[in-house]
């Protein structure tokens, strides 16, 4: 059988049930900061700004990642232009707003 007498004094007693006190209560305001709507909705602006960011960061990766591998289509890997391929781009460009141009006249006139 287990001894369950207490050996200690009331006043250490007392000191334990206050120190006790002290530390629920430090839980419970932390409790209180924790459920309190304006924390939740830190929290959740918080953690949608950190997904917008992660996205964001993604976005700006794959974006530098398809420049990078247009770029290398008309510049070589010396910097100079590939004019084999910048000419047909440029003359289909010209063509496509040559035709715009035209259109808008047209609907004016």
């Amino acid at each position: 059988m287990a001894d369950t007498s207490d050996t200690r004094t009331p006043a250490q007693i007392e000191a334990d049930i206050k120190r006790r006190r002290e530390v629920l209560a430090e839980t419970l305001d932390e409790i209180g900061v924790r459920v309190h709507p304006k924390t939740i909705v830190g929290d959740a602006k918080a953690k949608v700004v950190a997904n917008v960011d992660h996205t964001v960061g993604r976005a700006y990766v794959e974006v530098n990642r398809v420049v990078s591998e247009v770029r290398a289509q008309f510049v070589d890997e010396e910097g100079a232009p590939r004019l084999e391929r910048l000419v047909p781009v440029a003359l289909v460009v010209v063509g496509v707003v040559g035709l715009l141009a035209l259109g808008t006249r047209r609907r004016k006139g």
